[in-house]
């Protein structure tokens, strides 16, 4: 399937598919190729998937936030008149749904979280950006795997080139010290809204103790596991993901 990404405004996004609107958030030292095997089915199964490219890297360093890009996303739906939205979020893309959800809970129907900040993040380690070591950078893209192959060249590559660009890992670190900052776990108890959880057994930047409290903390939320998994569950198990993703959206959505 040939997805075109598309401009209107000031944004960039993708948008497949007719049907109940899923809203997919990558996190930060991601892109819109980590959702595209979800897209693909979506968009081929009753849903219309829409996907923003979220601006890392291109937000005033002052800005460089978790509430910011919170903002962002209200911007980017109010152009394309969504409402009643599923926003499905991985990683830092989690936990901006979750300030989204927060400052505007009639907006958004119910939430998928995914290797989600907000609770609790290790990232990439302090000694993270270490610039000119590719194979320290490999093994720290690897880790965030449980299979190590889905590490592509390409994605370690594109780790690479980001910490060794000083804009970008400026506002790299900006964003990691904003989520550890911005915690979420008071706010959490007050939402009322269906959440489905998919979190891979074997995350090591957001372990499994951290989805166990996502689910004792949110009121109205399921847990599903993904063996043999690690932060990137849509990714590294897209079949599996799209599954659990499905069989909640058919329970709580459709």
């Amino acid at each position: 399937m040939q997805i075109e990404q598309k401009k209107s405004g000031s944004y960039s996004y993708l948008d497949e598919g007719q049907g109940h609107n899923l809203v997919l958030l990558h996190g930060l030292m991601g892109g819109l190729s980590n959702f595209e095997k979800v897209l693909t089915y979506f968009s081929s199964n009753g849903y219309r998937v829409i996907m923003p490219v979220l601006p890392m890297y291109s937000l005033p360093l002052v800005k460089t936030n978790i509430k910011n890009l919170a903002k962002f996303l209200d911007g980017f739906l109010a152009h394309m008149e969504l409402e009643n939205i599923t926003l499905i979020g991985n990683s830092l893309g989690g936990h901006v749904s979750l300030v989204y959800t927060k400052n505007y809970p009639d907006r958004v129907h119910s939430l998928c979280l995914t290797g989600s900040s907000g609770l609790y993040e290790s990232a990439m380690g302090d000694s993270f950006p270490r610039r000119g070591d590719y194979e320290y950078i490999k093994t720290k893209t690897e880790e965030v795997f449980y299979r190590k192959e889905v590490a592509t060249k390409e994605l370690v590559d594109e780790v690479f080139e980001s910490v060794n660009d000083r804009n970008k890992i400026l506002r790299t670190l900006s964003f990691s010290k904003s989520a550890i900052r911005h915690n979420m776990a008071e706010d959490l108890k007050k939402f009322n809204l269906p959440v489905c959880l998919i979190w891979g057994e074997n995350d090591l930047v957001t372990p499994p103790h951290v989805a166990d409290r996502f689910k004792e903390l949110l009121p109205d939320s399921e847990l599903n596991w993904v063996k043999e998994c690690g932060h990137a569950a849509m990714m590294e198990r897209p079949d599996e993901f799209n599954r659990l993703l499905h069989d909640f959206l058919k329970r709580r959505v459709d």
